[in-house]
């Protein structure tokens, strides 16, 4: 599908990112820098820091949804 807005891009940038396995292995390599082993304390922070990045990314996808094109397959009305 040829990109027909700049929101459809972004939605399709956070998409890539929350699917990439090339962005996995990079916070695979964060956590290592990030949490030394045996120290629980940083991987609980490190581990709800990813869940939060996680729901913010997926937050700007759903606020972008209704700006989508309607033959997108995760276009969503306005409610």
């Amino acid at each position: 599908m040829r990109a027909k807005t700049q929101i459809h891009v972004e939605y399709e940038v956070f998409k890539a990112i929350l699917d990439s396995e090339l962005v996995a292995e990079y916070v695979d390599d964060l956590k290592s820098e990030l949490v030394p082993d045996g120290d629980a304390i940083a991987e609980k922070r490190f581990n709800e820091g990813i869940i939060s990045a996680g729901k913010l990314i997926h937050n700007l996808m759903e606020r972008r949804r209704h700006r989508l094109p309607q033959d997108h397959e995760d276009y969503a009305g306005k409610e």
